[in-house]
């Protein structure tokens, strides 16, 4: 087998958004299975919708996935001489030629064709004129005068369409611009590109390309179009469905290997299997088994994996992916060292990178910074809540060392000598100690604080009701 090469080619019109994302990665995973390449193009023809900021938010999603690309870069509006060399290699054998009919002659030709119930094209009346350039005129490609296109879609099986359904498609518009499929067709073949993996928004514009390649004499590559992805109602996928470009989910505390998880299984499946590494990817990942059905993303499902992977996580690790989130908002002298030992209290308990960090935020804030939830108000620091806290208080101050198991001795010795249930005294407690009612084990979050802000953040709840 020769080498195989795919590429991505995202339009920088806007981010990366979850649907390129899922191509990208099974480009990538299949060039990677094979020991391959994974080629990246810009494709920046769009000039006025093309931005700079965009092209570099889709560069840095596809590092934070992961996905690396084998050499140069390459950007499409830096390659129209190589276009227009193409296009007049067609000229010159005849499979192109100049046409002078302007978009209203064209659009007429259209509608007079509807009107005799035929398929509406350009009629092909430059064909044989024999025009040269001139202003105004476009490039047309000069289509077989009858066959079929069939080709084998890696997803769809064998594909076929008639060339009386297309027409003699523009090469170059009269601005001297090359279209779409021709940039693409002159792109893959010189990139070497083996195998496109693209959405099947893109099956009507392969018949088009395939036409362009055998007129220029150029080996076809492989072609696969994977289906959208649709929400869980099976209806288009949307932001009301959770989709979000990729640099929302990680800026929402995503971890990308869950992102890659989620997109992966879109489409694709080994078996009954639903957690992959990135390096069993690579090896179960040939191409050869992308579903042709549409797929339906599931924002809960994607929560899911991301639990899982930050649990998976050491916790130096996650201390390093977190300290962006917890230096937010006065917290910029938090450092890594700092979260560390605090990192277990939360993990567990935490879906990502953003509940992580308000956690671990509480942990190493202040008492007069600290924020009660409305629940910690109207639950546990009532007036009879508060009332257990200044006796706790003054065990914990007369305690010579403060643990986990002194602080928890105090605590349920209390409780016992009262003679009532733990949650009366450990509500308010905890709402005291946190801001709330849910969070890790009360001995846990006194020893991480330590004495004096564990008095601190007693002292200011005892002085609500007072």
């Amino acid at each position: 087998m020769s080498k195989i090469i795919t590429r991505f080619a995202p339009s920088p019109t806007g981010h990366l958004h979850i649907g390129g994302a899922r191509t990208a990665l099974f480009s990538w995973l299949m060039a990677r299975h094979f020991g391959g390449e994974f080629r990246l193009r810009i494709e920046d023809t769009d000039t006025e919708r093309s931005k700079q900021e965009y092209t570099d938010s889709i560069l840095a999603s596809m590092r934070w996935l992961g996905l690396d690309w084998d050499g140069d870069l390459t950007y499409q509006t830096q390659r129209t001489d190589r276009y227009n060399a193409a296009i007049d290699r067609l000229l010159e054998n005849g499979n192109a030629y100049w046409c002078e009919c302007t978009p209203e002659e064209v659009e007429a030709m259209r509608e007079k064709a509807r009107a005799e119930g035929k398929k509406p094209r350009y009629d092909g009346r430059c064909r044989d004129k024999h025009l040269d350039f001139a202003p105004g005129r476009v490039v047309r490609l000069r289509l077989p005068e009858s066959g079929r296109i069939v080709f084998e879609d890696m997803v769809k099986g064998v594909i076929s369409v008639d060339v009386s359904e297309l027409d003699d498609m523009i090469l170059r518009r009269s601005d001297g611009m090359p279209t779409y499929n021709m940039a693409v067709v002159v792109d893959d073949h010189e990139m070497g590109v083996t195998h496109v993996i693209r959405g099947d928004d893109h099956v009507s514009n392969t018949p088009k390309q395939i036409l362009i390649y055998r007129a220029l004499g150029w080996d076809l590559p492989v072609f696969g179009h994977v289906p959208m992805i649709l929400g869980k109602d099976r209806q288009k996928l949307s932001k009301r469905h959770g989709a979000r470009a990729v640099v929302e989910y990680q800026n929402d505390g995503l971890l990308p290997q869950a992102l890659v998880n989620c997109l992966v299984r879109l489409g694709w499946s080994h078996g009954d299997q639903e957690i992959f590494s990135m390096q069993e990817l690579i090896e179960l990942f040939d191409g050869k088994t992308l579903n042709s059905s549409a797929a339906a993303f599931d924002p809960d499902k994607l929560r899911w994996f991301n639990a899982h992977y930050l649990r998976e996580t050491a916790d130096a690790e996650l201390a390093r992916l977190v300290l962006p989130f917890v230096q937010k908002d006065g917290f910029e002298s938090a450092s890594e060292a700092q979260l560390i030992p605090l990192i277990p209290l939360y993990k567990e308990r935490s879906k990502d990178l953003l509940e992580l960090a308000a956690g671990l935020k509480i942990l190493i804030g202040t008492a007069e910074h600290l924020e009660y939830e409305e629940k910690a108000l109207s639950k546990g620091l009532t007036p009879e809540g508060i009332a257990y806290l200044p006796e706790l208080r003054r065990r914990l101050a007369n305690l010579e060392t403060f643990t986990i198991e002194s602080t928890e001795a105090v605590i349920h010795g209390y409780v016992e000598e009262l003679g009532i249930k733990f949650k009366p005294v450990a509500q308010p407690l905890r709402a005291a100690l946190t801001g709330s009612l849910g969070g890790p084990g009360l001995p846990e979050v006194m020893a991480a604080i330590g004495k004096e802000e564990t008095l601190a953040r007693l002292d200011r709840a005892c002085a609500l009701h007072v």
